[in-house]
């Protein structure tokens, strides 16, 4: 009887082990960088160089109710990343050739090529899981 009892305790201890670590969330995968912005940034990169070294030029992570209008470490990238899992990011966004201006939204874990035919003029952050 100690026996079955004994191995009802080891079979029990081990299936909760294995249920905790199945629904244990990885910090290390939700928080690493990529393309060397750490999360949860909104990444930009000038030139595709800085995307290609990795290197972005400015991060944004604050969600604002408003646009804020990027400086010149971040206005007119060629590329911009949003790295965070839930949120989305507005930006403002003006076609050089006709000087027509336009908001877009980046969603979660997503990346936007601009090029030289667009600047990006602004950012906003929204809690908002999906454009």
């Amino acid at each position: 009887m100690d026996s079955i009892r004994r191995s009802a305790i080891v079979v029990g201890a081990a299936a909760f082990a294995a249920a905790s670590l199945a629904v244990a969330p990885s910090a290390t995968a939700a928080e690493s960088p990529t393309r060397g912005c750490a999360y949860p940034q909104v990444c930009f990169y000038l030139k595709k160089s800085n995307w290609d070294a990795k290197d972005p030029n400015a991060g944004f992570q604050d969600v604002t109710s408003s646009w804020q209008n990027l400086g010149s470490a971040s206005r007119g990238a060629d590329y911009v990343l949003n790295t965070r899992n839930d949120d989305v990011a507005y930006l403002r966004v003006q076609t050089n050739s006709t000087g027509e201006v336009w908001d877009m939204c980046l969603g979660p874990n997503s990346t936007q090529y601009f090029g030289s035919a667009y600047t990006v003029t602004g950012i906003r952050i929204s809690t908002s899981s999906s454009c």
